[in-house]
């Protein structure tokens, strides 16, 4: 696995790799991750250069502990080996994650772990520290989500791309992210996040929610980020800095919540090691190894996003 698995993705901010001004902007905004973008965001004529560019802005850092990730091409493209091959190396050692556009299937993540092994071998990077992030972007990668998430021990995230998939499945809308027009019996995406989110947990990687395109809408990109945050996503693409608040605080615990968790695992830690007890209260409340489970993720996330503790659990004497 990645070196990065675990790692806060709460904002992964966008940036068009073929604008040095972009890229230069990028590095003063509080985004968890990053990717330089050498695909939906690159002109055909412009991806050589993007290439240069992105290679530049690795190797010349500041980016601070932000999570940095290249999109490549997708392989429906003719670019998407050299883009690989020119990035990595040319700064593998400055590069967290690949993330690989419109996977339709496992062969698609396998093709890239090769490849990225021969050049971690060639030019001397320590082989499989580069991770993956495969984008599910149609009804065929959702067909084989399953395959996807299991294809190689580099990938790291499963993330869902909105555009392309309503477009896939022929949706009535021009809005990306909003409900279709007509569809007024729930949320026409649960079932498509759900099988992300599914496969994700099941394989041990992150999921990340796709981005929201009116980026004056902050509300509206709110509500967005909350909906997936509460199904358990870890984190949503942002293409504006105005989205980069909304969304590390949609995809983190609140202070109270994490308090809550830290005390729950302290409380059932002294409960059942050192009065090797069974039954464990905290307050008015029961807590059993359900509990227990519950806290370690409210309080993963909290940890990852820089959270700390202002409440102390004390034994009943």
């Amino acid at each position: 696995m990645g070196a990065v698995a675990s790692s806060s993705r709460r904002s992964v901010l966008a940036v068009p790799g073929s604008s040095p001004r972009f890229i230069e902007k990028a590095r003063g905004l509080d985004v968890d991750a990053f990717f330089l973008d050498l695909e939906d965001a690159v002109a055909p004529l412009e991806k050589e250069r993007a290439r240069e560019n992105v290679v530049a802005a690795l190797r010349e850092g500041g980016w601070g502990g932000r999570i940095r990730t290249v999109r490549v091409n997708d392989l429906g493209s003719p670019w998407t080996y050299r883009d690989v091959i020119a990035v990595v190396e040319g700064a593998g050692a400055e590069l967290d994650c690949l993330v690989l556009p419109k996977v339709t299937g496992p062969e698609q993540v396998s093709w890239l772990d090769l490849l990225l092994t021969q050049i971690e071998r060639a030019v001397g990077l320590p082989l499989g520290r580069i991770g993956i992030e495969a984008q599910i972007e149609d009804a065929r990668g959702l067909q084989s989500i399953g395959a996807i998430a299991a294809a190689s021990p580099r990938l790291e995230t499963l993330v869902y791309g909105p555009a392309d998939f309503m477009a896939s499945m022929n949706m009535k809308t021009l809005v990306v992210g909003e409900q279709p027009p007509g569809y007024d019996v729930g949320d026409a995406y649960h079932y498509v996040l759900m099988r992300i989110l599914t496969a994700a947990r099941a394989h041990g990687l992150q999921a990340i929610d796709g981005p929201y395109l009116q980026i004056r809408d902050v509300e509206a990109f709110r509500r967005s980020a909350g909906r997936t945050a509460a199904l358990g996503f870890d984190g949503k693409w942002v293409l504006h800095p105005s989205q980069v608040a909304a969304a590390n605080e949609a995809y983190a615990p609140t202070q109270e919540d994490y308090d809550r968790a830290e005390l729950i695992l302290d409380a059932y830690e002294h409960a059942t090691t050192v009065e090797r007890r069974g039954a464990v209260m905290l307050g008015d409340e029961m807590l059993d190894e359900a509990s227990r489970k519950m806290a370690l993720v409210v309080a993963a996330k909290g940890r990852a996003a820089g959270l700390t503790q202002t409440k102390r659990f004390e034994p009943e004497s």
